[in-house]
């Protein structure tokens, strides 16, 4: 990848997936269409979890089914959060990444996907597996990688081990989740410089979650640290609906684009299609 070249993940799935209100899937469908010809690396689009966990997400066949491959780059990344979602999700030739949030914390590991820390790895285990013979790509979440607001035992060391249990399992793409916006500039700048020199061969992206007064802190401490993959939503829509509910929103796109620009980044950006879906969001997230 070259120095100024950056993998950006925009999360429509993310953004959407706490809203009360069903969007109607042709809505869905459209924004997803239009962001499919911004020009991002990769798109978290939809995932195949339960229903009764997330509503929202129900129709992620049917937007899959119409969603308009024929003239984007962009890869579609799946969320799962058991096994079942891995077999669901591989089934379906359009997906690249499937993505696993991997708590650090043992709490949320049972609130987010109601299974231990250890039958987490398990899946994990099984999911690169199958990945492997469906031609997809694992994406792991260090989820609560920035600390947790349960009390469970957080450090660096514990980030540290659970990335190197993973890379040793075969992951190749780490992304260090802050899920509920505990991060600070200062653990940004702390944790990602050591993760990324420490695996080398592995990608390791960021998906912070902020209060818009601290987004651009966030991000200028990310791109200092070195990193080359970073999530986001357009207007910093969205949040984790099973980690609290006084939630901080996710890093907004258009303020990743901005800081990225200034810095002078090789991004190819489409930004009449991105002025469309910007427009577009007001009628799904009124």
């Amino acid at each position: 990848m070259s120095q100024n070249k950056f993998k950006l993940v925009e999360c429509p799935r993310d953004a959407m997936q706490g809203l009360h209100d069903f969007i109607p899937t042709e809505l869905k469908t459209a924004y997803l269409n239009l962001l499919l010809q911004v020009g991002f690396d990769t798109l978290d689009f939809g995932s195949f979890v339960s229903p009764k966990a997330i509503p929202q997400m129900a129709d992620t066949p049917e937007v899959l089914a119409n969603l308009d491959l024929r003239n984007t780059s962009t890869k579609l990344l799946a969320i799962v959060a058991n096994l079942r979602g891995v077999e669901e999700a591989i089934k379906y030739e359009q997906i690249s990444y499937l993505g696993f949030p991997f708590s650090i914390s043992e709490t949320f590991q049972q609130r987010n996907t109601n299974s231990s820390i250890d039958q987490s790895l398990t899946t994990v285990e099984e999911m690169l597996s199958l990945c492997a013979k469906h031609n997809k790509t694992a994406v792991v979440y260090l989820s609560m990688g920035f600390g947790n607001p349960y009390g469970d035992e957080w450090n660096y060391e514990i980030v540290e081990k659970w990335a190197d249990t993973l890379v040793g399992k075969g992951v190749t793409m780490l992304s260090l989740a802050d899920t509920v916006g505990v991060s600070t500039p200062e653990k940004i700048k702390d944790i990602l410089p050591k993760l990324i020199s420490g695996f080398s061969n592995t990608e390791i992206g960021i998906h912070l979650h902020s209060t818009p007064n601290e987004r651009f802190e966030k991000i200028e401490a990310a791109y200092n640290s070195g990193v080359k993959r970073i999530d986001s939503a357009l207007k910093g829509f969205g949040g984790c609906p099973m980690a609290a509910d006084d939630l901080t929103g996710n890093i907004a796109t258009e303020d990743v684009i901005s800081f990225l620009n200034s810095k002078g980044a090789d991004l190819n950006l489409n930004m009449d299609k991105w002025n469309e879906a910007i427009n577009l969001s007001a009628k799904i997230f009124s």
